[in-house]
């Protein structure tokens, strides 16, 4: 040392320590606090080196922050060499100690060091380093000393010794400040790095260090959110690699390596088993297969430590960091309990000890902020990315998949499962943390109290079963609370996409209370998850004062030496305190990762489902006549049934237009899925030439403009896009829409009618311009007049789509001579194919199938056909006298046909001049775009759909209040009271332990008061345990009340809200207040609530202990105070903000999912997989912007928490106050109970309006119907059939005039009294998932023998006995399992089994085949033969027979009279007759 320091000594303990101006000596000065800094960046600087070489971000241009810097840097080692030098110069005069020569040579060398990374950054592109900030600091916290030292020196020897040292020591003290301030500022960013497009880029990116260590650059959007709510725009874009085409891919990558793992297990076992057993019997052979399922499947847990697993680890490092110095704290106040002991010692002690104490705690929090940034962004990764995996995987699972998970499951997967792994990331650590710091804990206990901790210790042990067994219970009812969520967000899902259906059969009781009983099994299994977390709460909130009351009870009665003194009790106290923590966050560590595990569990399964074979159809380009090719096919909709389809073999030539006709449920559609590679194939072989366009048989319309559903992600071209218009007959509906084709549809296209919906479809696909078009009966949804218009414009020989490959699948026999080829199905196989000439000539089941035709249908060919032959070569006389042989064996029903059919035959000569025709063809291309000019200026119309709106500002008092409320108001007070009482029995305790502690002066007292000391002390804790247990289970009671009123308020408001507001609100949207918002109120809220009231307590708590033993502290509390509020106002007005735009900005994934889910056929037909998945990906991003910034406010979590979770109150309260439609039941106005007796219907000067501010649908109109009428409703598109048929139950209430049924008028009684007494068949069959009983009887008031009945005579007797569960009959989601027919049918079930005297039928039959409608309307006529019936068709042939025929048009009665008065009076009526070859 003498060698190193010369005379001066190293170290000297009283110069430091127990002077009262305290020094370190020069020798210490110029070694230890010298190298410090200098060893950190020779230490660092080869890993930071290497870390710069495998990351360039391009260079950045020399400027003039970086001069200065590297200005500074040389004159800094110029400083350093300086004192080195005059150390040599003065070698010669004297001996000078080591240290003169070594320390400048180390800091000079340094300073070149920090010099050349401050190049070598800017070269890579660095833009604020943190390497270079640390060593700044350092440097100049360790030069403090030195720079106080020797102006002490200088002013107590009145002269400076050293002038030369004294000059350079200052120069080098200014020049590492100014090097610390300057590497504050950020330098440009480098050049050639990409270009930020963005207009709103995350500051954090561009951040300097100092700013990400304090999160400063999140303060620019917490000023904007204090001065005005924040909206969307307000918000950063994510950083590029959080995005979801960043994240998703990277986990689907390293899903895709785990599942051909599995597969390669799989084959070496499949080997392995086949080589050891030569013989296996088949039941060994299911043994073996299931153990290989148990064994090895993909785990999608690896695939997301792979993915996400090194950057977690970045926080994990953090944590450690912050756990080590969490134990620093109770070391320094054992020192300062010492140093209050001791009495000759310096007072800067005391104050050098709290300010290291303050620095401790300052130094824990940046850490454990940098933990929960890198946990929060993993969690964020982790969201995006299984969501995005699940909304890919649902685009490709097969029907199998889709049976058994449902889209309310699905959307349960995204909202709940995903965010649940968001949750855990943030206390995943604590799984290693808690153990470390117990036994880091127990350490420093040891220490203190010797083997006494041993018993505290015990305690802990005996602990732990107790809270296994809980978690382990907790993680069962998980599970099953889970189950039956599912089930009720799946009927919630349906019933909202059928509400319609349930109004107008007045079924709402009935759903609600399945809907309730769900909910109860739901909320007994929650009731049970309370009990069990109360009880776990209690031990654990007890486990640390159990421990010390052992601990301390042991210590004393060992050994009569051992004595309580304050620093052992206090310091204990502090490390016991320490532990609550990680003995309080394990239990709930576990049960989020029992939760996950349930999750993940469910996340595997869904992606494990099988995918649809992209090779089920070979799609490869190959010289070939013919477009579509099946040999051989089999085909079935699982692979465990019996094939739908088979021996089916199809040649399609090029061009072609093939017609598939049969009865309904023969296999159709079936058809037309196995070619899009929708079905099993199970044996055979398909290939389709070139592009697919699809129309489905129900239309799928997007939440989208009309154009938008049109263009389909093609680009727009004008004169394209108006010939597409012209042929699908577009035009004229869209000068009745509001805003023209930039009309927003609503959600499955609530606003447009069947027939628009279907023809959007249609010219989707025509716009698609494909190779092969798959046409599911696309014309059962329109007007006869339109259906012709399509077929000709699009469909036929003379159609737009002449030269490319058609199939299409109709009921429709007019059109049946135009198409080149027709196939017949019977029971999933071919019966026939050929041309119609060819089929009429083989005499067989199709010439049957024509014959048993009604002659309307024939002309309907002939009018046709006559321009191309004759009629007599195309009828020969034996079908016509057929025909009349049949007509004359229904005497009755036919009378009104035959005269009507003569009189026809006078009239039909006015036929369709084919030059009219290319004329019409003309016209669309001549357009003037002046036309379009003004359409686009007037297509600033409404939106259907409404942004959700988003409330602003503080949340209001009142919810706070509602929740109070729904909690009950004497409960929530009781709850105040419980924790206050407990916070009380806390200071209790700690004052005891205090009075304890003062025993220990006088050994005597000590010794006998022990047992009174200890007794109190535990009667004291065993309260606070017993209150905090009372607490927790009256606030799960009123938690679980709570939940129960506000769900229950929620659904009874949303049975009672009117039709309009399912039509204008997305379905996504009241869905996410059932799902998330309810799971918030069940789960999440309670649990802030507990916190928040803890917290609070036991802040209050403490500030009442610290003024009664310091009074003087109470004058810093009030600023103290102020300074919090401030703080907490300022951001949580943000956090609140950000937390309401996270959930508005929610429920369009929801929306877009089960959107995509109902289209997944025509999404994949059309091959725009990869454009939804890219949408979706988009609204993930948009929901994770907002929660985002978020994190950067953890430190005021407490309190933003409760108002950020109380939003979801809001939520939910906003929806349970829509105003509702009119009471179902009106006491005094009940009508007879046998109305309405005869059925008479009268409308007086009605009108109406879909809702308020959108113009009349239905004008003045003034009719009488008597009883036992029938009513053909007919007119164009849009004319307003259908609305007055709503009018009639009221699902639309009236804008003026009435509405009277048998003298009562509707407007006066109940709903349920009105809809209960009509019977309506709608447009749209709707089923419910659930036995096929339920569907048609869901109050069950009908006997099996009523309900076969039905069955029988709505022709689904035969299909229903087939079935093996017969009227048991599992529906799947929306009746998928049934065809669209059978669909149609078990409506006409319903209505036959309700029998009412007035019967509405909306298009009933269209989607059945023509022999089914004869069947049905002649089941109609006899069933209901007294009944008072309205129609609305496009079949006219099918009504024809009718009383009296109604014609809409714009909204008003254009004609009203007996049909045979109609076709004199050639008016609209006979235009359409004639379209239908009926005139």
């Amino acid at each position: 040392m003498e060698r190193l320091c010369g005379d001066e000594p190293f170290w000297e303990h009283n110069r430091t320590f127990y002077a009262d101006v305290p020094d370190l000596t020069e020798c210490f000065q110029l070694s230890v606090l010298s190298w410090t800094p200098c060893i950190y960046l020779w230490l660092i600087s080869p890993l930071y080196l290497f870390y710069l070489k495998r990351n360039n971000k391009g260079y950045i241009m020399m400027s003039l922050l970086n001069r200065v810097k590297t200005v500074f840097g040389f004159i800094l080692w110029i400083v350093c060499w300086t004192d080195l030098f005059a150390s040599f110069y003065e070698m010669k005069e004297k001996d000078i100690p080591l240290i003169y020569f070594i320390t400048p040579l180390i800091v000079g060398m340094t300073m070149l060091l920090a010099t050349f990374i401050i190049q070598f950054e800017r070269l890579r592109g660095v833009q604020s380093s943190g390497v270079l900030f640390i060593f700044w600091t350092l440097s100049v916290l360790c030069a403090i000393v030195p720079f106080r030292s020797k102006i002490i020196h200088a002013s107590t020897k009145g002269e400076i010794k050293d002038t030369l040292r004294f000059t350079t020591f200052y120069m080098y003290f200014g020049l590492t400040l100014a090097e610390l301030i300057l590497s504050c500022f950020n330098e440009k960013p480098p050049l050639f790095s990409s270009v930020v497009t963005d207009p709103n880029p995350c500051p954090e990116s561009t951040a300097g260090f100092l700013s990400r260590l304090t999160f400063w650059w999140f303060t620019s959007l917490a000023i904007k959110g204090y001065k005005n709510p924040l909206e969307t725009k307000d918000l950063w874009s994510l950083n590029k690699q959080d995005c979801s085409d960043t994240v998703v891919p990277e986990l689907l990558r390293e899903w895709e390596v785990e599942k051909s793992k599995a597969k390669r297990y799989e084959t070496v076992q499949c080997s392995g088993k086949e080589a050891n057993h030569v013989e296996v019997s088949p039941e060994e052979v299911e043994v073996l297969l299931s153990d290989r399922k148990k064994s090895h499947q993909p785990s999608f847990l690896r695939a997301l430590l792979r993915a996400f697993g090194p950057y977690f680890l970045i926080g994990s490092a953090f944590k450690l960091l912050q756990d080590l110095i969490t134990f620093i704290n109770p070391q320094l106040l054992r020192m300062l309990i010492e140093f209050t002991k001791e009495e000759r010692v310096p007072s800067w002690w005391g104050f050098s000890l709290a300010f290291l104490m303050f620095c401790c705690a300052l130094l824990q929090t940046l850490i454990l902020h940098q933990h929960f940034q890198y946990c929060f962004v993993t969690g964020m990764r982790l969201r995006s990315a299984i969501i995005g995996a699940i909304y890919r995987k649902s685009l490709v699972i097969t029907n199998e998949a889709k049976r058994s998970s449902t889209v309310g499951e699905v959307v349960n997967l995204m909202s709940v499962d995903a965010q649940r792994f968001m949750d855990l990331t943030t206390f995943l650590n604590m799984l290693w943390s808690s153990p470390l710091q117990i036994i880091l804990a127990l350490f420093f206990l040891w220490q203190t109290l010797g083997p006494s901790v041993l018993a505290g210790v015990a305690v802990m042990i005996l602990l732990i079963p107790l809270n296994a067994v809980i978690a382990m219970k907790t993680r069962t009812y998980q599970v099953e609370q889970m189950q039956y969520k599912d089930a009720r967000i799946k009927l919630m899902n349906e019933i909202l996409n059928g509400m319609k259906v349930l109004k107008l059969y007045a079924w709402e009781v009935s759903f609600k209370e399945k809907v309730l009983q769900i909910r109860q099994k739901e909320l007994n299994v929650l009731r049970k998850t309370a009990y069990l977390s109360a009880l776990s709460t209690m031990a654990w909130t007890s486990a640390p004062f159990l421990v010390a009351l052992t601990t301390f009870a042991v210590y004393v009665t060992v050994d009569k030496e051992n004595v309580l003194d304050a620093e052992k009790a206090f310091v204990s106290l502090s490390l016991f305190n320490i532990l609550r923590f990680p003995l309080n966050m394990l239990p709930q560590v576990i049960s989020s990762l029992a939760q996950a595990s349930v999750s993940l569990r469910r996340v595997q399964e869904f992606l494990s489902h099988d995918e649809l074979n992209p090779d089920n159809v070979d799609r490869k380009p190959a010289p070939s006549d013919y477009a579509v090719t099946v040999v051989n096919g089999k085909f079935s909709w699982l692979k465990k049934d019996s094939p739908t389809l088979q021996n089916i073999n199809v040649l399609v030539p090029q061009g072609s237009l093939l017609a598939v006709v049969g009865h309904v449920g023969c296999g159709k559609s079936s058809l037309v899925s196995a070619l899009l590679g929708e079905m099993e194939k199970l044996e055979g072989h398909i290939s389709i030439r070139g592009s697919v366009a699809y129309v489905p048989q129900q239309a799928w319309i997007q939440n989208a403009t009309l154009r938008d559903n049109i263009l389909f992600g093609k680009p727009y071209v004008e004169q394209k896009y108006r010939c597409v218009l012209e042929a699908c007959a577009l035009t004229p509906d869209l000068e009745v829409l509001p805003g023209g084709d930039q009309t927003e549809i609503g959600e499955k296209g609530i606003n447009l009618s069947g027939g628009q919906r279907q023809r959007v479809s249609l010219a989707r696909a025509l716009y698609s311009e494909a190779d092969v078009y798959l046409l599911d009966d696309p014309l059962s949804a329109v007007d006869a007049h339109v259906a012709k218009h399509i077929f000709d414009n699009v469909i036929g020989p003379e159609g737009a789509l002449r030269g490319k490959t058609r199939i299409l699948v109709t009921h429709g026999i007019s059109f049946l001579p135009q198409v080149d080829n027709i196939m017949v199905l019977v029971d999933g196989m071919v019966s026939e194919m050929g041309s119609y000439q060819d089929l009429l000539k083989q005499n067989g089941a199709f010439a049957d199938f024509l014959r048993n035709y009604s002659l309307e249908d024939i002309i309907e060919d002939a009018e046709v056909t006559e321009v191309l032959m004759d009629e007599e070569e195309l009828f020969p006389d034996d079908a016509l006298s057929n025909h009349t042989d049949m007509v004359d064996n229904e005497p009755a029903v036919n009378e009104a046909r035959r005269q009507f059919m003569r009189q026809m035959s006078v009239m039909s000569n006015d036929v369709e001049n084919p030059k009219t025709k290319s004329i019409r063809r003309r016209r669309c291309s001549e357009r003037r775009h002046g036309d379009q000019q003004q359409e686009k200026k007037e297509a600033k119309g409404e939106k259907l759909i409404q942004a959700e709106t988003t409330e602003t500002g503080r949340v209001k008092f009142k919810v706070y209040w509602e929740y109070a409320k729904v909690v009950g108001p004497l409960l929530s007070i009781f709850i105040c009271f419980l924790y206050a009482s407990q916070s009380a029995a806390a200071i209790g305790a700690n004052i005891w332990l205090s009075q304890w502690t003062n025993d220990a002066r006088n050994n005597t007292i000590a010794h006998e008061k022990v047992h009174m000391r200890v007794g109190v002390y535990a009667a004291l804790g065993i309260t606070q345990g017993f209150l905090v247990m009372s607490s927790t289970f009256t606030l799960a009671l009123g938690k679980i009340q709570a939940a129960c009123k506000l769900h229950q308020s929620l659904l009874d408001n949303k049975f009672h809200t009117p039709q309009a507001f399912f039509d204008t609100t997305p379905i996504g949207r009241i869905i996410n207040r059932f799902s998330k918002d309810i799971y918030v109120i069940d789960e999440a809220l309670p649990y802030t609530v507990l916190m928040f009231l803890g917290t609070f307590f036991a802040s209050l708590s403490t500030m009442i202990v610290i003024i009664f033993s310091t009074p003087i502290f109470a004058v810093v509390i009030v600023p103290l105070a102020l300074i919090y509020f401030f703080v907490q106002r300022f951001y949580v007005a943000t956090s609140r903000q950000l937390k309401r735009l996270e959930s508005v900005s929610r429920s369009p994934i929801y929306s877009h999912f089960s959107e995509s889910i109902t289209g997944t056929s025509v999404i994949r037909a059309y091959g725009r997989n990869s454009a939804f998945v890219l949408m979706s990906d988009m609204k993930v991003d948009e929901n994770q912007k907002s929660y985002y910034p978020a994190y950067a406010l953890l430190f005021c979590i407490m309190t933003s928490d409760l108002e950020s979770n109380i939003v979801a109150v809001e939520r939910v309260k906003e929806y349970s106050e829509t105003p509702p439609e009119a009471p179902w039941e009106v006491e005094d106005k009940k009508p007879p109970g046998d109305w309405p007796s005869e059925g008479n219907v009268e409308f007086v000067d009605y009108s109406v309006r879909y809702r308020a501010g959108l113009d009349l649908v239905l004008r003045n109109i003034s009719l009488k119907v008597k009883g036992g009428e029938k009513i053909g409703i007919v007119g164009r598109t849009g004319a307003g059939k259908s609305s007055m048929t709503l009018c009639l139950f009221r699902l639309l209430e009236a804008a003026g005039g009435e509405i009277t049924i048998d003298g009562v008028k509707i407007k006066e009684i109940g709903l349920h009294d009105l809809r209960s007494k009509l019977t309506i068949i709608p447009q749209e069959p709707v089923l419910f998932s659930g036995s096929l009983r339920m569907n048609l009887d869901p109050f069950e008031k009908y006997s099996d023998d009523d309900l076969w009945n039905a069955l029988t005579l709505s022709h689904l007797h035969k299909f229903v006995s087939n079935q093996p569960a017969k009227l048991d009959l599992e529906c799947s989601e929306g009746g998928e399992n049934l065809s669209v027919g059978q669909r149609q049918l078990v409506c006409l079930a319903r209505a036959l089994l309700r029998k009412t005297r007035i019967l509405i039928l909306d298009e009933a039959t269209a989607a059945i085949d023509l022999e089914t409608d004869d069947l049905i309307q002649s089941t109609i006529r006899t069933q209901f033969e007294d009944c008072t019936i309205f129609t609305i068709a496009h079949r006219l042939n099918t009504i024809m027979d009718y009383t009296r025929f109604l014609v809409l048009d714009k909204g008003q009665v254009a004609e009203f009279d007996t049909p045979v008065n109609l076709i004199t009076q050639k008016g609209i009526f006979y235009g359409m007759a004639k379209d239908a070859g009926l005139a």
